[in-house]
């Protein structure tokens, strides 16, 4: 098998283990009232089941990543495969929520292993550009595809086996993904420049994991608790010492001066916006289709099919579009469309409108997978091989990050909209004790009453809700707008790349004979038997003074000895880029 059809092997087995990972992340959610009749859990312990795994998995991964640079991202990916079997097993036959919750977490920290393994070797086997965008489409296809499809696969099955069959999947998918990787996938490491900052990796992950843990529990409805405000402010504290410590280092776990070239930084924060409206109209849409219209798991997950597949057709166009209209457009292009789709949802109401629900959901998707393709490429290209654990770490803890945040920023808002319109009327509201409080209380309350007592409350509770989620995407599109003016820091256009340079063309006559390199060039290197030309004074001249070294605008070393960072190009900002490993686009891509 030729090297080219390896690399696509290779991404094969990458978005297989990424889809896995995905799934998990969502598949529990459909499962949570059989778990909650089989288990009885306690609401404290219901809310650690469900947010064990995301919570684990946010906070380990700039741990991860960064390890991957140093010992090997294979390494680290097989023992991610190996946890994760372990805890599905443990997952399988947990008999109590703690073992539940023990298993939940151990899933995240496989999770935390997987997902920037899976990026960091996906960029270090395509190197050309035009070839890893197109791998990058596939890889974020899969990821919408695997949180899209999770509550469908549970749903799926549910209806034929217990609620443990949804994580019995994973083990045999993992037994197989061992020797499989270790046989195909190629290890790669960073440049290993000094220690790893075992301290700092540490700082990160108790850091994220409070201030993840206070964003959830403020969208639990408790942001002003005392716990909450307790983990915000430990977690921030925590993190901005890591930041000094980092900027300190010689050698730092993360290079935070990348966050202030656009084409990384801001590619970072449009993937925070994105994922914020993603998850929370994902919550939102799961509670309308289920508590408003009243269809089972499976008919919500068909439901949220066609976003799925507008997203897989948006990533597989992607690299074909953004060599046309660059980042910037693109980017902006995806908030605009999924700002127009959320608007467009917001017209749905108590009764079922499936013509409009499905067309939005299609422009959703595309729009979600444009936006989230064209942040990654410009990151994951940004960054020089040698980053790209890290890199791929951070563009994971800012999908993280913003799901917490859209759920807590989200859920906030509706809650707050439902329970106002709720008050509205008085003499209902009066009556139904926590009615207000959710709707699937509401409809608690409503059973209780029974009659047209409770119709009348069901029926106004519907109403409110539709209200609260009219103001959350009213919210969510506000967001999206203030994404797509962010989005034009980003380049306008991909850099065009010079041809490479044949090796004989680099050699080049000294004047004292023989032929100068590259490695000799703007080095102060004199190779052996040849001698210096001596000029008229009798000061000896240096090799590099006879020819310029041939240097790029942002570095001082010379371009060959830069085999690892992007040749500079103008990304449309007047900053200069980072590197993408020496590939080479056609010159025809100019900025416009």
């Amino acid at each position: 098998m030729g090297a080219k059809s390896n690399r696509w092997t290779v991404l094969v087995v990458l978005c297989a283990s990424l889809l896995l990972v995905t799934v998990d992340a969502t598949v529990l959610h459909v499962a949570i009232p059989e778990v909650s009749a089989d288990l009885r859990p306690g609401p404290m312990e219901l809310l650690w089941i469900v947010d064990a795994y995301p919570l684990v998995c946010a906070s380990l991964l700039i741990l991860f990543g960064t390890l991957g640079d140093r010992i090997g991202r294979r390494r680290v990916l097989l023992c991610g495969y190996v946890v994760f079997g372990l805890a599905s097993t443990l997952a399988v036959v947990a008999d109590s929520p703690a073992l539940l919750i023990i298993a939940r977490a151990l899933l995240g920290a496989g999770g935390a292993m997987i997902m920037p393994a899976t990026l960091s070797i996906l960029r270090q086997v395509f190197p050309d550009r035009r070839e890893r965008a197109l791998a990058i489409g596939i890889w974020s296809a899969v990821a919408a595809i695997g949180a899209a499809i999770g509550p469908l696969v549970g749903g799926a099955m549910l209806e034929h086996f217990w609620w443990g069959s949804v994580f019995l999947i994973n083990i045999p998918l993992m037994i197989l993904s061992v020797p499989v990787g270790r046989m195909l996938l190629p290890e790669s490491t960073g440049d290993r420049e000094g220690p790893w900052d075992a301290a700092g990796a540490l700082l990160a992950a108790v850091g994220l994991f409070a201030v993840i843990f206070a964003i959830k529990r403020a969208g639990g409805g408790d942001p002003l608790a005392p716990d909450t405000a307790a983990a915000l402010v430990l977690g921030a504290g925590l993190l901005t010492f890591f930041v000094v410590r980092q900027r300190r280092l010689a050698h730092p776990l993360i290079d935070f001066t990348a966050f202030a070239r656009p084409a990384f930084g801001t590619a970072v924060g449009c993937i925070v916006l994105t994922v914020m409206a993603l998850v929370g109209l994902a919550l939102i849409a799961a509670q309308y289709l289920q508590l408003v219209l009243g269809l089972s798991p499976l008919e919500t997950g068909l439901r949220l099919l066609p976003l799925s597949i507008a997203a897989v057709t948006a990533g597989l166009l992607g690299p074909r579009v953004l060599p046309l209209v660059g980042p910037r457009r693109m980017v902006a292009l995806g908030f605009l469309a999924t700002a127009v789709a959320v608007l467009a949802l917001s017209s749905l109401g108590a009764d079922d409108n499936p013509a409009v629900m499905i067309s939005g959901f299609v422009l959703l998707g595309f729009g979600l997978e444009t936006t989230l393709f064209g942040c990654y490429e410009s990151m994951l290209s940004d960054a020089p091989p040698r980053e790209a654990g890290g890199a791929a770490a951070i563009g994971e803890t800012a999908y993280q990050l913003g799901a917490g945040l859209g759920i807590a920023a989200l859920g906030s808002v509706m809650h707050g909209a439902y329970a106002a319109a709720f008050r509205r009327n008085e003499e209902i509201a009066e009556n139904s004790g926590a009615a207000g409080n959710s709707l699937s209380e509401a409809y608690a309350v409503a059973e209780d009453l029974g009659d047209a007592a409770g119709a009348a409350l069901r029926d106004h509770a519907q109403l409110a809700f539709v209200h609260g989620m009219r103001a959350a995407l009213v919210v969510s599109a506000v967001l999206l707008l203030g994404g797509a003016l962010a989005a034009l820091r980003l380049p306008r256009a991909l850099a065009p790349r010079r041809s490479p340079v044949p090796e004989q063309s680099r050699a080049e006559p000294k004047p004292g004979g023989g032929p100068r390199t590259s490695q000799s060039r703007g080095t102060g290197h004199r190779e052996p038997g040849l001698r210096e030309r001596q000029p008229r004074g009798g000061e000896p001249t240096r090799p590099d003074r006879d020819k310029p070294a041939d240097t790029s605008p942002d570095c001082d070393e010379p371009a060959e000895a830069r085999p690892d960072r992007d040749e500079p190009g103008d990304d449309g900002t007047g900053s200069p880029r980072g590197g993408d490993g020496g590939t080479r686009l056609p010159s025809r891509i100019t900025r416009p």
